[in-house]
């Protein structure tokens, strides 16, 4: 990390948790000679990353947290986490979305975000395993009336999780029998190695239905899920399409992303094209 007194809190941030993950945990001073900044503007990053629950703060420092593999938190635990990268992410990703598309939204609290921002391109088919997404376009349905265009959604069955995704065979079976031309893929964790993947083995399965019925794949996570890896794996990167996330994603990851897929960073010129 290099001194930089004019990064945002976001991006120091980001290289703070980036620093704590790959090292294993970092002390105050370190971070305030790399960072050029002050001991209480460093003090305030970690308190911020540990009300997130991505750190711990000890004496003189911060070390990862010590999270089991099977930890689910719940849609609205996770609603509150990184709201403006969510949004930023949801606006770049709504911008892949042509009218008249098949297209398929997985639970989490990013796609949620993207929701609203495709109820008004025409003529969607929107298939979901997620109550949350088929609750925005229903409620912009019933406040709008009936309209030409207004999408048609598709909600699978199945087993409700903590996220308020349905998952199990019943979602499954219903997702194995279509095809769409782009799946947005929330993720609980993605890495290098792991790739992508979940604490929920049921949920993983899904997932997995989901992406093989999927022309392209778009994973839209923010900063804060890379490095992180769940019980159960569902996909690889070099299974993805394109990642749309937010411009916390450090320089390392961004490398490590490119050699496998197009990388879309939100409020940033698109490399891609």
């Amino acid at each position: 990390m290099s001194e930089n007194q004019n990064l945002l809190a976001e991006q120091r941030r980001a290289l703070i948790l980036d620093e704590v993950r790959r090292r294993g945990g970092v002390r105050v001073n370190e971070l305030t000679r790399k960072l050029g900044v002050s001991d209480m503007t460093v003090r305030r990053d970690l308190d911020a990353l540990a009300r997130q629950g991505v750190l711990e703060k000890v004496h003189g420092g911060a070390v990862p947290v010590a999270e089991a593999s099977t930890h689910e938190p719940g849609f609205e635990a996770k609603s509150g986490l990184e709201p403006t990268a969510k949004e930023d992410i949801a606006r770049a990703a709504a911008e892949l979305v042509a009218p008249g598309a098949a297209i398929a939204l997985s639970g989490g609290t990013t796609t949620y975000a993207l929701a609203h921002r495709l109820v008004d391109v025409p003529d969607l088919t929107v298939v979901t395993n997620s109550v949350r997404v088929a609750d925005v376009f229903h409620a912009a349905q019933r406040t709008s009336g009936a309209r030409q265009g207004a999408a048609t959604v598709v909600l699978t069955g199945g087993v409700r999780t903590p996220s308020d995704s349905l998952v199990g065979p019943v979602a499954d079976q219903a997702i194995a029998a279509l095809h769409f031309d782009v799946l947005f893929l929330g993720v609980h964790g993605i890495s290098a190695e792991a790739g992508l993947s979940t604490p929920n083995l049921a949920e993983a399965e899904t997932n997995r239905r989901l992406v093989q019925s999927a022309r392209r794949v778009v994973v839209v996570a923010d900063h804060t899920k890379w490095g992180v890896v769940g019980l159960s794996s569902f996909a690889t990167l070099d299974q993805v399409d394109t990642l749309v996330t937010d411009a916390g994603l450090p320089a390392g990851a961004r490398a490590e992303v490119a050699e496998h897929l197009r990388l879309v960073v939100a409020g940033e010129p698109d490399e891609g094209e």
